[in-house]
């Protein structure tokens, strides 16, 4: 029986057709995932892409001027009465935001238990804190546009340093402020029970599903180890 079925099994084609092929016809990989958490690991895995690109970009561009580059211990510097803090705010920043992803797991947590209540407010809790990081990052770039810090150039050292800054924390904190919004738009759907009766609408497909607060959870989660990449290769080196 199993000579029969390997003769009439159709040929593996050539090539990357046939790697296609074998992707396409795979039964576990994809098996029993949904589609929106499918996509959004497409979608982090383009995003790791570009972040990417930008810390290589900046990597390069420091390393290939000749003008000194700015000591971030004291760009980033604090004044706590006469004593300055060198990164202060940057760590305090740092802190809230990786706060943030274990308030994200019990959320995510709560939610396939159906504790609702719980679920929502750590879903909230989550939101306040992503907004905090952001109001705070606000409140570093008018300290460095204050200081005289431009996209291009800077009181500081070579020019790059502000282009650099603005890009890649401005592209980071557009990515927490949209989770924000999004954080806000679940949260209301599993306190309204959209989940638990299937109420067809914007992120519910279906009656107990609730795989659009992992989703979220996915998409923060990323969010939150880019900073850490962009902590240690922007501020602490």
């Amino acid at each position: 029986m199993a000579e029969t079925t390997l003769h009439h099994a159709a040929p593996r084609p050539p090539g990357l057709r046939g790697v296609a092929a074998d992707w396409a016809s795979d039964q576990r990989a994809f098996k029993n995932v949904s589609w929106g958490k499918a996509m959004m690991w497409i979608f982090l895995l383009s995003d790791t892409f570009i972040f990417g690109c930008f810390l290589l970009s900046y990597m390069t561009a420091r390393m290939s001027t000749r003008v000194p580059w700015p000591n971030t211990s004291e760009v980033f510097s604090l004044h706590v009465g006469s004593v300055s803090v060198p990164l202060l705010l940057i760590a305090i920043m740092t802190f809230v935001l990786i706060s943030s992803s274990g308030t994200m797991v019990l959320a995510v947590n709560y939610g396939y238990r159906r504790e609702r209540r719980k679920a929502v407010a750590f879903l909230l809790l989550t939101a306040v804190l992503g907004a905090t990081f952001v109001g705070m990052q606000a409140f570093e770039w008018s300290k460095l546009i204050s200081e005289g810090v431009r996209p291009w150039g800077n009181p500081f050292g070579a020019d790059q340093f502000g282009a650099s800054f603005f890009m890649i924390t401005g592209f980071h904190g557009t990515h927490v402020s949209i989770g924000v919004i999004f954080l806000l738009i679940v949260a209301r759907k599993v306190w309204r029970g959209d989940y638990d009766v299937g109420r067809r609408g914007f992120f519910t497909s279906r009656r107990g599903d609730y795989d659009s607060v992992e989703v979220m959870g996915l998409y923060w989660h990323f969010v939150d180890l880019v900073w850490v990449f962009i902590f240690a290769f922007f501020y602490l080196w």
